[in-house]
């Protein structure tokens, strides 16, 4: 299964117009996208508030992460305080992936930004965690805390932002979004004796782990004959065949 670095801003000292500060906003998206990656079958590893930023990269460069993902806000130069606005999407310039995940993202935040023509994606040679990571990258820069209209629509809005990144990183992986729902309490029920919990909802891909049948597993969403399923601390896809559901959402 993909799995992202996922490295909000560590700038508290960077703050809104209105109320709070980067770090705090930027850390409440991510709360926001996890649950819905990890629905989705990806799985997230990210940083601290108490994280510097080399330490960040580091981080990333230690695991085999199939994306880097940067959360920030901007602000612009002193003379311009106040009248910027735009939402930018950086990206490494001879990473062709990181294009390619920049532009994607583009195109899922302009039908919620109110200037969708300034909505863009970027190079850049001199961010580090563009520059200095292993992984394919963008940073993100979500609007202009220092303006009123962008950081209203910012704080607004943070379910809509994080599920608008969401979905790019689903579509980056090939993978269906499934909108989170209830969760339901299941087992194991493969054919063979165990259900193959997969890295995608296709026959042929990669098996992460044979669960046992009888094994309590977690359906978490269902998309064309697949579940995107929860086992112990593994997510992944297991076909509808070989998962017996229970009989009521988890909390019911």
């Amino acid at each position: 299964m993909p799995t992202i670095y996922l490295s909000p801003s560590i700038q508290p000292y960077n703050k809104y117009l209105t109320e709070g500060d980067e770090q705090y906003w930027m850390n409440r998206i991510a709360d926001d996208m996890v649950p819905m990656l990890e629905q989705n079958g990806i799985n997230v590893v990210r940083n601290t508030p108490n994280t510097s930023l080399g330490q960040a990269i580091r981080e990333s460069n230690a695991g085999n992460y199939d994306l880097h993902l940067a959360l920030h806000s901007n602000a612009a130069p002193q003379a311009l305080s106040g009248r910027l606005r735009g939402v930018d999407i950086y990206y490494y310039p001879t990473s062709e992936a990181g294009l390619r995940m920049a532009n994607i993202l583009v195109d899922n935040i302009k039908p919620i930004y109110p200037l969708p023509d300034r909505v863009q994606a970027r190079s850049s040679t001199i961010i580090g965690e563009l520059r200095r990571t292993r992984a394919p990258a963008v940073l993100t820069e979500l609007g202009y805390h220092d303006n009123t209209e962008d950081a209203n629509w910012l704080t607004g809005n943070l379910d809509a932002i994080a599920r608008a990144l969401a979905l790019g990183v689903t579509e980056y992986f090939g993978v269906p979004f499934l909108t989170p729902g209830s969760e339901f309490d299941a087992e194991a029920a493969g054919e063979n004796g165990y259900m193959a919990l997969r890295s995608f909802p296709q026959t042929d891909a990669e098996v992460l782990a044979q669960i046992p049948n009888g094994t309590a597993v977690t359906v978490l969403g269902d998309f064309n004959g697949w579940y995107t399923v929860r086992a112990g601390d593994l997510y992944g896809f297991a076909s509808i065949a070989e998962v017996q559901l229970g009989v009521m959402p988890l909390g019911e």
